[in-house]
């Protein structure tokens, strides 16, 4: 039985189980705000093959089976954005979430060059923020998303955590 589950950056093989694994995620989103139309789920398979050739994608991997993913990039101002951050319903709790945000920090700062990170979820996805700020963001101010749901706009500065492996 004791499989473990590594963090490693995401290739193009794995692009279909991201996409897939997004789609079942994001459903408990959609329902807390009663829009299925929320932008993890109307995202096309192609945007999501650009993202993990273009930007900075890694997953979660239980023996074959991608189980988290996280995206992040670096945005006009020079922060990172982090985006898309799930895991599957059946191992949320256990820590992988954190784990998929140190990953995509840590890169982001040694590769790209990031000195803070940036991040939006829902107002009322109260799992989220808990789970940001636990991990250090705080709330810098509110949005909209493009699919109308509220946002909460996180920060933190990159330290000496994000550049450890």
């Amino acid at each position: 039985m004791g499989m473990s589950v590594t963090i490693s950056e995401a290739t193009d093989q794995d692009v279909e189980q991201i996409f897939k694994l997004q789609y079942l995620c994001f459903q408990s989103e959609a329902a807390l705000y009663g829009n299925y139309r929320i932008d993890p789920l109307v995202q096309p398979l192609d945007s999501v093959r650009r993202e993990v050739a273009e930007d900075c994608v890694f997953v979660a991997r239980l023996g074959d089976e991608v189980v988290g993913s996280v995206r992040g990039a670096i945005t006009e101002d020079g922060a990172a954005s982090i985006s898309r951050l799930c895991v599957h319903p059946r191992l949320q709790g256990h820590g992988i979430g954190a784990r998929l945000l140190g990953a995509a920090e840590s890169a982001l700062a040694q590769q790209r060059g990031a000195k803070k990170f940036r991040l939006h979820t829902g107002h009322r996805s109260e799992g989220n923020l808990r789970l940001y700020r636990k991990v250090g963001y705080e709330t810098v101010g509110t949005s909209e998303g493009t699919d109308g749901v509220p946002m909460v706009v996180l920060e933190k500065q990159a330290g000496p955590y994000a550049t450890t492996a």
